[in-house]
C-alpha cells in the first residue's frame, strides 16, 4: 500500500510538473547522480516508462548493469565487454534522464579539434548556460573512447570504487551518434553539471559512457529545455543513502 501510494503521488507531481499535454522541453529524471553515487543501484523505473518520458537520453540499469544510450525512443544497453543490444522495455533503471529531442539548433562542425574543443565549440552555440540543454550529434568520428561499467551485486560498492575497475573501449574511424546533456553548475549532486554524453555506433553495436572523442563531420544538433523533474526512488537504500557527503570531486573522477 505504501508503495502504491508513492508510486501515485510520483505521478500526480509529474503531471502538474509537466503540464496536461505533457511539455516536451522537460527533462525527465529517475534519482539523483548523489544517490548514484552512494551505491543506490536498484532500478525502479522500467525502460517502458522511461521512453514514455522521452526519446533522447542516457542512464544506466539495475545493479549498475552497464551503460544506457537512448536513441530515437530505443534504449540500448552497452554492457562491460563493450557491445550494445536493444533493453527489454520491462528492464529497470536507478538512474536515467531523457527528454522528448525537438532540434532548437542545428550546426555542422568539421573537424572541430579533440574533445576539449568540441567541447567549447558546443558551448559557443549555447546562448545560456543557466538553463538544460540536450544534444545529439550524428556524423563520422575519427576517434571515440567510450566505458562501462559491470554488474554489482550486494552489498553494492560506491560507484567511486565500481569506476576504479571499468573497462574501457576505443574506436575510430567510426560512424555513430552522440546524446546526453549540458546541465547547469547548480544541479549539483541532483545531476551531472555540464556536458554528460553517451555514443552509439552507426550500426548499434558498441558504445558507452564518453570518455574521450575526435569527431570528423558532424551534425550538432542541440534542444533547449525549460524544466527538470526528478522522480525520487520510493526505496529502503534511497531512503538510507547519506546524500550529504561531498560527492562532486568523486563524481568528476567518475564521469571524466
Amino acid at each position: 500500500m505504501k508503495r502504491s501510494c508513492a508510486a501515485a503521488w510520483a505521478l500526480a507531481a509529474s503531471f502538474w510538473a509537466c503540464g496536461c499535454a505533457g511539455d516536451r522541453d522537460v527533462v525527465f529524471q529517475t534519482s539523483t547522480i548523489f544517490a548514484l553515487m552512494e551505491g543506490v543501484y536498484d532500478g525502479e523505473l522500467t525502460c517502458g516508462e522511461l521512453t514514455a518520458r522521452g526519446d533522447v537520453g542516457l542512464g544506466t540499469f539495475d545493479a549498475l548493469d552497464g551503460e544506457m544510450v537512448v536513441v530515437d525512443g530505443r534504449v540500448y544497453q552497452v554492457r562491460a565487454d563493450g557491445r550494445a543490444t536493444r533493453a527489454d522495455r520491462l528492464a529497470r533503471t536507478p538512474f536515467a534522464a531523457v527528454t522528448f529531442f525537438e532540434a532548437d539548433r542545428t550546426a555542422a562542425l568539421r573537424r572541430p579539434g579533440d574533445f576539449r574543443e568540441l567541447l567549447r565549440r558546443l558551448d559557443a552555440l549555447l546562448p545560456t548556460k543557466n538553463v538544460p540543454y540536450a544534444v545529439r550529434i550524428r556524423g563520422r568520428f575519427a576517434y571515440v573512447k567510450t566505458r562501462s561499467v559491470p554488474r554489482q551485486r550486494r552489498p553494492y560498492p560506491r560507484l567511486a570504487e565500481v569506476a576504479k575497475h571499468q573497462p574501457t573501449f576505443a574506436f575510430g574511424p567510426v560512424d555513430g551518434v552522440v546524446v546526453g546533456f549540458r546541465l547547469p553548475a547548480y544541479v549539483e549532486g541532483v545531476n551531472v553539471p555540464g556536458w554528460h554524453l553517451h555514443f552509439l555506433t552507426a550500426d548499434r553495436t558498441r558504445g558507452g559512457h564518453v570518455l574521450d572523442m575526435v569527431a570528423d563531420e558532424v551534425t550538432v544538433e542541440i534542444d533547449r529545455c525549460t524544466a527538470l523533474h526528478v522522480s525520487l526512488p520510493a526505496t529502503p537504500d534511497f531512503d538510507t543513502a547519506d546524500l550529504t557527503r561531498r560527492s562532486a570531486a568523486e563524481l568528476h573522477k567518475v564521469e571524466k
